[in-house]
């Protein structure tokens, strides 16, 4: 009852709601991947069904004003812009245009570079799908890109918290799973394996390492600096990887989200960690019983196997709770962003 309380709060003190959410792709280049843009339009959305998930959106309409400003997201690995659907709608609702572009061999397309090959990549494609929305006819005369929003999930989180100011290695993540393996075992070992509690699973966290430390072990720091943004929300964070020094004082505001059921990403190694050393960041929401993909809406169902053990909502979990979040997340970016 609290949550649908807090939900209708929300809600009512949102501005004056946009009829209809726009989407359209502005196709891939050499330089960056398709970027998914959802939109202030005028009309009646229409159901669709992308990639299984079902979505309330215009496709082609013409944009119509919003508010100036652009959000951009950063998804997950193998994500794709479908499962953060909903809260493109919300923040369209409250008049941002929301752009999404797919990371390179690094969606649910492709997921040959899951992980540091990826992350490498991330904030430069984040830059471009700013310039993409910003050399596009249809949207650059509606916005001004001086303040853009950002908000990253899971390994879009890191990507998020790069472009505050962080910096983050191959090394590091390395040297954190040698140390962490059966504590924080899937954030290392990712969907390659399963721990089943059999004999095997010491052999997994033995081979998991070795592996990462063959892959990975550079000791090159990563970061990127773009100016355009000028506030993050980076939920459930991929967080081991960086220098925690480095997220100490961000260079804009930053708000996290966390969830205590997250077997993914578990949050006492990550978003926790995160939260000791950055003073200054925002808890903007924790999940006391959601797990990693309590963020994700609409959530790919029925799951099996180990992507429902990693992602699938923990029972007793109410998704309202991910609607009020939802809420919470645009009204953190309007603050942050508009006049």
């Amino acid at each position: 009852m609290l949550i649908k309380a807090l939900f209708l709060l929300a809600a009512c003190l949102s501005p004056v709601l946009h009829a209809a959410t726009g989407l359209i792709t502005i196709p891939a280049t050499a330089q960056r991947g398709a970027v998914t843009v959802f939109y202030p339009a005028s009309g009646q959305n229409q159901r669709l069904n992308k990639v299984g998930l079902p979505i309330n959106a215009l496709p082609g309409a013409a944009p119509s004003a919003g508010n100036g400003r652009l959000i951009v997201m950063s998804h997950g690995s193998g994500g794709s812009p479908w499962e953060y659907a909903d809260l493109a709608g919300v923040l369209v609702e409250a008049g941002f245009v929301v752009a999404l572009p797919d990371h390179l061999r690094d969606n649910h397309q492709s997921a040959q570079d899951v992980g540091p090959n990826s992350w490498r990549r991330r904030p430069q494609e984040i830059s471009s799908a700013i310039d993409a929305i910003a050399q596009d006819a249809r949207f650059a005369p509606r916005l001004k890109l001086d303040r853009v929003g950002m908000y990253g999930m899971s390994a879009g989180g890191l990507t998020a918290l790069t472009l505050a100011g962080g910096r983050w290695s191959g090394a590091q993540l390395v040297q954190y799973c040698k140390e962490n393996i059966r504590a924080d075992f899937y954030a290392c070992a990712g969907k390659v394996f399963q721990l089943k509690g059999g004999m095997l699973d010491r052999v997994k966290m033995a081979l998991v390492p070795l592996i990462l430390r063959w892959r990975f072990n550079d000791p090159q720091w990563h970061s990127h600096h773009e100016p355009r943004i000028s506030a993050i929300v980076a939920g459930v964070p991929y967080g081991a990887a960086f220098d925690m020094h480095s997220l100490a004082q961000p260079k804009i505001p930053v708000a996290l989200i966390s969830a205590r059921q997250d077997v993914w990403l578990r949050p006492q190694f990550h978003s926790d960690a995160i939260r000791r050393v950055c003073a200054s960041c925002t808890l903007l929401h924790d999940f006391k019983t959601g797990g990693h993909g309590a963020l994700l809406s609409p959530l790919r169902s029925p799951l099996s196997g180990l992507a429902a053990q990693l992602i699938s909502d923990p029972a007793g979990f109410d998704r309202q709770e991910t609607a009020l979040v939802n809420q919470k997340i645009s009204a953190y970016f309007q603050q942050q962003l508009l006049p």
